[in-house]
């Protein structure tokens, strides 16, 4: 609880200050530590401020600052011992006078993991709160902020992993993520992960982080590549050189992990010896402009205290925008602006360079220099194995083959070996029919049962082996690191639209699930670019869509499945392309956006990192059968079960339903499913639809699983059909038409409308919420839905002539 939510004549104890730099002093000093007693005295008339007596003298506080107070009720009974057994053991004796025991439920530290891309943060949230968040080896997999809980030596944690980001400057949206972050919440230590083997580039980030002053330790990740190396690193040294705390970790085995905590335990508790406020030196001439605006700053008491003095100095002198906008709505803005641009002529003039540049130097200086005393180069070459893959996999004339045999591979996997416990899923469900079938008496409820709910969910459960295949095959091109040279080797080609290599990556990961690839899309700094990719990424083939490939191809295309599961995907990006192209040229201006992105090292991905990434995709797809697909099953049911007709002499309700209602039978007996199908279906005709199939794709809007699961249920309750499976239903002869509703020409067109037509609506949110404008989520449902008709017809024609 915080102080400012007591009332008159309470007594806490203090458990932890929130702020940070000079405020956080000030508190201190004024005696509000850890155990110390305070009682609410008064509050004024407006109930601002408090008066709190402490240490026998009376001090006042504005809410706002006592909001940043942490405190326990005195009469939680909460102790304070030295002698209990479950104290905290600190690692240093000089924390000997620090060990408490606190009510856990009092006993609480806030952490933040801050990091480069692909440096392990994800990896580490993992394993510290037991969470199954997906990693993958290129920048970017995190894009928004992730939280876990979890207890460790008597405190509760609560950890935040946020967006990889090189600096915190406000060029990138993870950049303005991470600092926001920063602002508006108040870690108690943050976690800075850097990569072991890639020191000199990682420090820069952390060098920024000093600038803030906060509590921080350093993960040196991924240390048993620098051990591989033969380097060694003095890193108790380098931690007492830069006044940070510094615990060597391997995140992927949890090596380390439990010292990492220890000492931030250690950092918290303000005992550990390594700590101490350590400046980055950015030369005479940078440090005389930056103590000018810091000591202006440190006299405007309108400056917010989200940040130390000292680090919005610097990002003056960098002209940063939102640390600008931040300032001009303080009263003294203009002395302060007018003085920054005064420092800045005068340091371009001396050092004849931009400020930025000059700063940034003089901090990887700085990071030389300490590395310099701590770091002994080994002579092991570890990134020979790279180079040598990257000879190949980057190669202007073996890239793309090479490319293309992957994405072969990963679908004739996903499509050949599949197959095998598709059909072992199949026969139960099959068998699970006819136990329903035999046993239960004959009724709505078990029409329910054996038609919508078994044939509907049990139609799409079939296609779980699928799904988890190809949510493997990607996760260990993730986590390998081969994603990032896709996006290298595609540079060229997506430039040619418009793009550039990064969008690449956003738009691989719509083979898994369009949702989170188009979050990822906020990697990518220009807005045009982000927009363009986002309105893309719903042509690349989801694995919702998977069931009805593997149903489709597998009944008419079974001896070339994985070239049509191959042709399927490359339609998508062909009109992904041609989009992207379209909008470029007549929406958005022109953008020449720089192809940086970091090529990481290839890493052998576990086992049982892919698994787990692939179970965890299992368990949702798992978690639709249960809620949206069941629910969508029933409502189908429903809907082609009534209204109830008196059925002809001989025949069974469903037989009427599913055998012989069609277009040429008397109206009166349709269902209110083939009423809507029936009236939608001119206008699906043309592109070789049968109603049962425009109602599957209809249905198919909310969620794509729904599309098998509705057919399930439409071609379910024959019994003159022989063939107990849903593909030899759909391809059996219909007995009101004489031909079967689904041949090889209707069945290419059914299979492309539902590639390339409207996203589902989880997408098409995620659109709105990623382009902040409802207009694009809309133009997606239209031109989608147009461009899938357009093809879609284009293909039928062309099938029938063939």
């Amino acid at each position: 609880m915080r102080l400012n939510e007591f009332k008159t004549g309470d007594k806490v104890k203090v458990v932890k200050i929130l702020g940070h730099g000079a405020f956080r002093k000030r508190l201190i000093e004024m005696g509000f530590v850890r155990g110390r007693e305070v009682e609410v005295l008064l509050h004024a008339p407006l109930r601002d401020p408090i008066k709190y007596s402490i240490m026998g003298y009376e001090v006042s506080l504005r809410s706002s600052e006592a909001h940043l107070i942490e405190v326990t009720p005195i009469h939680d009974n909460t102790t304070y011992s030295t002698k209990s057994s479950e104290s905290i053991v600190a690692s240093d004796t000089d924390c000997a006078e620090h060990q408490h025991v606190y009510d856990s439920s009092r006993h609480t530290i806030n952490i933040a993991l801050i990091g480069n891309p692909n440096c392990g943060k994800t990896s580490l949230f993992n394993i510290a709160s037991g969470a199954h968040e997906h990693v993958g080896n290129y920048s970017g997999v995190t894009v928004d902020a992730k939280k876990g809980t979890f207890k460790y030596g008597g405190y509760t944690f609560n950890i935040v992993d946020l967006p990889g980001t090189y600096s915190l400057d406000s060029y990138s949206p993870e950049e303005l993520y991470v600092r926001r972050y920063l602002k508006t919440e108040t870690p108690d230590v943050i976690v800075n992960v850097v990569v072991a083997s890639n020191l000199e580039r990682n420090l820069y980030l952390t060098s920024e982080l000093i600038d803030m002053d906060r509590s921080m330790v350093i993960a040196l990740n991924m240390y048993d590549e620098m051990e591989r190396t033969g380097d060694h690193l003095d890193y108790n040294l380098l931690g007492e050189m830069i006044g940070v705390p510094i615990v060597p970790t391997v995140s992927r085995t949890g090596e380390g992990v439990n010292n990492l905590f220890d000492t931030i335990i250690d950092v918290y508790e303000d005992c550990h010896r390594a700590v101490r406020h350590v400046h980055v030196n950015l030369g005479r001439d940078i440090e005389s402009s930056v103590t000018v605006l810091k000591d202006m700053l440190k006299s405007d008491k309108h400056i917010p205290a989200h940040f130390s003095p000292r680090y919005i100095a610097i990002k003056l002198l960098e002209h940063d925008s939102e640390v600008e906008h931040m300032i001009k709505e303080c009263p003294t803005a203009a002395d302060i602006i007018g003085a920054r641009d005064a420092e800045v002529k005068r340091l371009e003039n001396i050092l004849d360079e931009d400020v930025t540049a000059a700063i940034a130097s003089e901090k990887y200086g700085f990071i030389a220099g300490a590395l310099a005393e701590t770091l002994t180069k080994g002579e092991t070459d570890t990134n020979s194995n790279t180079r040598i893959i990257d000879s190949f996999v980057t190669n202007k004339l073996f890239g793309f083959p090479i490319f293309l045999l992957i994405m072969f591979a990963t679908f004739w996997a996903t499509f050949e070996i599949g197959s095998y416990p598709m059909e072992w899923i199949e026969q139960l469900v099959s068998w699970l029919s006819d136990v329903v079938q035999k046993f239960m008496p004959d009724g709505m409820l078990k029409d329910l049962i054996a038609d919508g709910i078994i044939g509907g969910v049990g139609g799409v459960i079939v296609f779980l082996p699928n799904i988890l295949i190809l949510y493997f095959c990607i996760s260990f091109m993730e986590d390998s690191g081969y994603m990032a040279r896709a996006a290298f080797i595609m540079d060229k080609l997506m430039h040619r639209i418009g793009l550039h290599g990064k969008s690449f990556i956003p738009l691989i990961m719509g083979f898994g699930c369009n949702v989170p690839a188009i979050m990822a899309c906020r990697s990518i700094e220009s807005r045009s670019s982000r927009i363009i990719t986002v309105l893309i990424n719903p042509f690349m083939s989801c694995s919702a869509r998977l069931p009805i490939y593997v149903l489709l191809i597998g009944t008419f295309f079974p001896r070339h499945s994985s070239i049509a599961f191959l042709t399927l995907y490359i339609i998508g990006i062909i009109v992904a392309m041609l989009t992207a192209k379209l909008l470029r040229k007549f929406y958005f201006k022109a953008d020449e956006t720089p192809f940086v992105m970091e090529l990481p090292p290839y890493r052998i991905p576990t086992l049982k990192a892919s698994l787990r990434h692939m179970w965890s995709k299992g368990a949702q797809y798992l978690k639709k059968m249960g809620g949206v697909i069941l629910v969508a099953s029933i409502v189908v049911w429903a809907l082609n079960y009534f209204p109830r007709h008196d059925k002809p002499s001989g025949t069974t309700a469903n037989e009427v339903v599913a055998g012989t209602s069609d277009s040429d039978i008397n109206p009166a007996t349709d269902s209110y499913l083939q009423m809507i199908g029936k009236a939608v279906n001119p206008v699906m005709e043309p592109i070789g639809f049968h109603w049962r199939a425009t109602v599957a794709a209809v249905a198919g809007i909310p969620a794509k699983e729904i599309v098998v699961s509705t057919l399930g249920v439409l071609y379910t309750g024959n019994e003159d059909i022989d063939n107990t499976s849903l593909s030899g239903r759909i391809t059996a002869l219909n007995p009101a038409t004489g031909q079967p509703d689904f041949t090889m020409p209707s069945a290419i067109s059914f299979l492309i409308f539902i590639l390339l037509y409207c996203p589902c609506i989880a997408t098409i949110v995620a659109i709105v919420k990623e382009t902040g404008d409802w207009r694009y989520g809309a133009f997606s449902i239209v031109y989608n839905t147009l461009v899938a008709w357009i093809f879609a017809f284009a293909a039928y024609r062309l099938a029938l002539l063939f």
